[in-house]
């Protein structure tokens, strides 16, 4: 019989009958392979939906301040504008030529710790996430009347809401809003279907509602004496003075930066223009460093795996001196013991790679609903990639490496030191 295929036949007998060992070197090398790939999976999977957050908006506009300041509050409801913006340089901008649509967003109002975001139906027509997807009412319909609201997915599902059920509104961005509105409760006439996006944990009314709220306001407050009835709220024409932030959408994206340039130079108001797309990769450059460090301790978790292999092949050598005796005295060669060796670390290492295949498969198969939905990671728990397999071709060659220390040391034994008896 051919020589590589007796030692690769002894090779998986010999493992065989130290299963139990093999066992838990697979177990560990399985569990450093599925960190690894699952860190590099879900890396891929969070930029892939920090990038697909917002899609086919041309423009975020808003007071002048930082490009990720403004991207964070507009987009990501996180923070606070440093000010407004007008509705007057909101509508001449809106009216612009080269304009096709624009969503108004008002912030500053919360429930229970997630924004409340005034804006129109435009938002609801023309918002795209991902893959120019657009929103969908999972249940009811878009606000019609003034105090209607239309809760994200996630503010519905953990906080319970249903259609037709009266909430009320906090002034603050707190957990704790610093003051109820609850002379103007509003109802639930809409709940969006879940995106995986920001949009999730937001609560959406019209301007006319948020302006309603705040309508005897003054200072920062509530007046004496001002107090407005909801019925009659609703006859008045009720339109806003400020909004925080608006996005754009443009007829032609060749005129993206003309129109860009137009806004960051407004003399009237200090206004700033974004791309989203850029503003989006400085954004994930500031967290690259946290993204190797999740890199580099998957990696060293393989690599206490490999070395708790090495470490395990280096103490059963000691049980096998006579099994290698008996090998050399049967005519094996050195060389074939050193192959003989080497071959168990490659079989350990190639079955802990398929083991941490499989075991992050099952992870994903079980969690991977529950990342898409709490966290807009959406991950294939099957999809591999170039990426993928040269972590594999690493993991494999370090391994095969660490087998070379085991397999050189048995090479060494001589015939009569693994014959010698001690008594």
């Amino acid at each position: 019989m051919n020589a590589p295929l007796v030692l690769l036949r002894l090779s998986v007998k010999s493992l065989w009958s130290r299963r139990n060992t093999a066992i838990f070197i697979v177990l560990s090398l399985a569990m450093g392979v599925a960190l690894v790939l699952g860190v590099e999976k879900l890396r891929q999977g969070a930029r892939t939906g920090f990038a697909n957050t917002i899609s086919a908006t041309d423009l975020v506009v808003g007071a002048r301040s930082g490009a990720i300041n403004l991207l964070l509050y507009s987009v990501f409801h996180v923070g606070a504008a440093t000010n407004n913006v007008s509705f007057a340089s909101y509508q001449k901008i809106m009216g612009h030529r080269d304009v096709a649509w624009t969503i108004p967003l008002s912030l500053g109002d919360s429930h229970r710790g997630y924004r409340v975001i005034g804006t129109n139906t435009n938002f609801f027509q023309h918002y795209r996430y991902g893959q120019r997807q657009s929103l969908k009412l999972a249940a009811g319909h878009e606000f019609r009347d003034l105090f209607d609201v239309v809760l994200g997915a996630e503010v519905a599902r953990k906080l319970g809401y249903r259609l037709g059920e009266r909430i009320v509104v906090s002034h603050g961005l707190g957990s704790i809003g610093n003051q109820d509105h609850d002379d103007r409760p509003f109802r639930v006439a809409g709940i969006l279907a879940s995106t995986g996006t920001p949009v999730d944990r937001g609560l959406y009314v019209s301007l006319a509602g948020i302006e309603a709220m705040h309508i005897d306001w003054r200072q920062g407050g509530p007046k004496p004496g001002l107090g407005f009835r909801a019925d009659s709220l609703r006859k008045l024409e009720l339109q806003p003075q400020q909004i925080t932030a608006f996005l754009v959408g443009l007829k032609s994206r060749f005129a993206v930066f003309t129109l860009q340039r137009e806004i960051n130079d407004e003399t009237s108001e200090p206004l700033m223009a974004v791309l989203p797309g850029v503003a989006l990769q400085e954004l994930w450059g500031l967290l690259r460093n946290v993204e190797w460090a999740l890199i580099a301790i998957a990696g060293f978790v393989a690599l206490s795996a490999i070395l708790g292999m090495l470490a395990m092949l280096l103490a059963g050598l000691s049980e096998r001196r006579r099994e290698i005796a008996v090998l050399r005295s049967l005519g094996a060669r050195p060389w074939q013991i050193f192959a003989l060796i080497a071959m168990e670390a490659g079989s350990l290492v190639v079955m802990g790679i398929l083991a941490g295949i499989i075991l992050l498969a099952a992870i994903l198969v079980v969690a991977g609903g529950w990342l898409e939905t709490s966290y807009g990671i959406r991950l294939a728990a099957l999809a591999l990639n170039w990426s993928d397999l040269a972590y594999f071709g690493v993991i494999l060659v370090v391994g095969l490496l660490a087998g070379l220390g085991p397999s050189y040391s048995a090479y060494r034994r001589s015939l009569a030191e693994g014959l010698i008896v001690r008594i």
